[in-house]
């Protein structure tokens, strides 16, 4: 039976508006960070609560607001009033807030963190007067914490697949390439490649079979945003898949995420599957004669099983190893069929862009930055969390005006951003724009949009090598540049932060750093050495103490060993980074 968009719309605006009508609604933030916080024996709590007390009220899920650090997350909504939230709640709270709101029908001021709508509660700030929430742009996030990601119905009636009814009852394959072309929308994995540009080399291949494959590995340090958008609102992501599939001729989509991300892949599975029951997968999809569908592969592999060929190589049930290329996976792919690989939050801003057009997007952000960015924010800042901001703000004003800065009584000293193959950014290069080019300028990358913060406690050294470490950890092997590079890495580093460094070692990483990068199969050898290259270039007095002071100058590294009495002087030395020699007389290690 054809199933038409006109009758999805009118059922899911039905039940929306039945969720607002004679009882109250109970949402409950059940995200990682609010399970982590202890949302589950909330959401029991306040079960209870209501049976206990005969209260008529429908107590439901929904993802990540954004501001974890406020979790669990609590909003009550009664008929004809506003909805309230309430931060970091637990069990022992639940009687009182029910008590004051529903059974005396008075919003708990002393307890709530915010509220939304018309009715303004006394000494309670509105959602988006909030640091965190205030100057967001959210697209991607547009439902995040809104709806309870295992309705379908919820999805519909905040505009969803809208975009996708637009695409296939009103527009060419052509047309809609052309309105993503316009947007200015690139990739949102790291690469930053034009998204529109890359659908199009999959148009031209004229295979009967061919994949649109959605990528979550997201194994960074660090990063949430693409777990935080399944999580909250897994169909943005079916939508946009079949858009692309649309879009491209592919006939297949599979969504790739991390085994052990339960969350994720329990909530995108349930999504596919309510997306065949509404006639929105599978044969003659919305009554056309386009036909697509999508399954779900989990990989158990390392990091590196994020690269493109590699997270082929994994959904084929091998080892997640990139391939060479050429040939490219839009000539030859997954199962050796014609394949475009995007970033989940990629694929989850083409709804709005096909449903508000090119133009719309591309009017946001920040020269050949178009679009939000979705950005995590952790370590050692005061309003944690996953925020969505227009492209081109700067780096301060995440960290200070959202994210309330470092923990009190410390003071910010360095930023890692863009993953472990990112930089280590020195304070001063927070007044950075948040684009891609202003970015790699600083000698970072934005990569996956996680911010780590640390402050004056955090030596660049230790940071340095945690994340080589981790690089080492997760390499897959393949290429020896990369697989016995980054154990070299590793092992000067931890020479280095126990004050045991040897002659020319400094320019011993640079070597090999220098042949990962030339060498290296996939970015994971090619970039390794960025971490430790952007901290020398920050860093260098971290540095300089362990080699020539023998001491960590936080205390953060393992405690120092001294170093034999040496039997000539050194002087010290940096690999060159494009700073300024340091003055002649200082100690240095050759």
């Amino acid at each position: 039976m054809t199933v038409r968009f006109e009758e999805l719309k009118k059922a899911a605006d039905e039940s929306w508006v039945g969720l607002h009508g004679q009882q109250a609604w109970i949402r409950v933030g059940s995200a990682i960070c609010g399970e982590a916080a202890g949302s589950e024996e909330v959401i029991e709590a306040l079960q209870g609560e209501v049976a206990k007390r005969g209260i008529k009220a429908t107590v439901s899920i929904v993802g990540c607001l954004g501001p974890c650090y406020a979790e669990p997350l609590v909003d009550i909504i009664t008929p004809g009033g506003s909805r309230v939230f309430y931060n970091n709640v637990t069990p022992e709270l639940v009687p009182q807030i029910i008590e004051a709101h529903i059974a005396n029908g008075q919003p708990d001021s002393q307890l709530a963190f915010a509220y939304e709508g018309d009715t303004a509660v006394e000494e309670v700030s509105p959602l988006y007067d909030l640091p965190m929430m205030k100057g967001q742009v959210r697209i991607a996030m547009r439902n995040a914490g809104n709806i309870d990601p295992f309705d379908i119905n919820q999805y519909i009636a905040n505009g969803g697949y809208a975009g996708l009814d637009r695409a296939l009852t009103s527009m060419t394959p052509e047309e809609v390439l052309q309105e993503v072309k316009d947007s200015g929308l690139r990739g949102r994995g790291g690469a930053a490649f034009p998204t529109g540009v890359k659908w199009g080399f999959l148009v031209g291949s004229k295979s009967p079979v061919k994949y649109i494959l959605c990528n979550c590995e997201e194994g960074d340090p660090g990063a949430f945003n693409d777990k935080g958008i399944l999580e909250s609102d897994p169909h943005t992501l079916i939508e946009g898949t079949i858009i692309a599939g649309y879009t491209t001729g592919a006939s297949n989509g599979i969504v790739f995420i991390r085994h052990g991300h339960e969350g994720p892949i329990v909530k995108t599975q349930q999504a596919i599957k309510q997306a065949y029951e509404a006639g929105l997968l599978g044969k003659n999809i919305l009554g056309t004669d386009f036909n697509f569908d999508i399954e779900v592969s989990l990989t158990g592999d390392s990091y590196v099983a994020g690269e493109e060929t590699a997270l082929m190589e994994s959904i084929e049930g091998k080892r997640a190893m990139p391939r060479f290329r050429p040939p490219f996976p839009a000539a030859y792919g997954v199962w050796g069929k014609p394949s475009n690989i995007n970033n989940i939050k990629t694929l989850a801003y083409v709804p709005e862009i096909v449903s508000k057009g090119g133009e719309w997007f591309s009017s946001i952000g920040y020269e050949r930055s178009k679009g939000t960015a979705i950005i995590c924010l952790s370590g050692h800042i005061q309003r944690p969390g996953m925020i969505e901001v227009p492209m081109g703000i700067t780096i301060n004003q995440v960290l200070y005006d959202i994210g309330g800065g470092p923990t009190p009584g410390h003071s910010l000293r360095m930023l890692q951003t863009g993953g472990p193959l990112g930089g280590v950014l020195s304070a001063d290069k927070a007044s950075t724009t948040l684009d891609y080019e202003s970015m790699a300028a600083a000698g970072a990358i934005l990569g996956s949009g996680g911010i780590i913060v640390a402050d004056e406690r955090t030596c660049a050294v230790n940071m340095a090598r945690v994340l080589a470490a981790f690089c080492q950890f997760e390499s897959c092997g393949k290429c020896f540049p990369c697989r016995l590079g980054t154990g070299h890495l590793v092992e000067v580093l931890e020479r280095i932060s126990r004050s045991e460094s040897r002659p020319g070692d400094l320019e011993l990483m640079k070597s090999v750093g220098t042949s990962m990068a030339a060498s290296s199969l996939c970015g994971h050898g090619q970039l390794g050495y960025n971490p430790i290259q952007s901290a020398l270039s920050y860093f260098e007095e971290d540095f300089r103490s362990h080699i020539v002071d023998g001491k960590c100058p936080t205390g953060q590294c393992s405690e120092p060993i001294i170093a034999p009495q040496r039997t000539r002087p050194h002087r010290w030395s940096a690999p060159a980074q494009g700073r300024a020699p340091l003055p002649a007389g200082r100690l240095a290690l050759r």
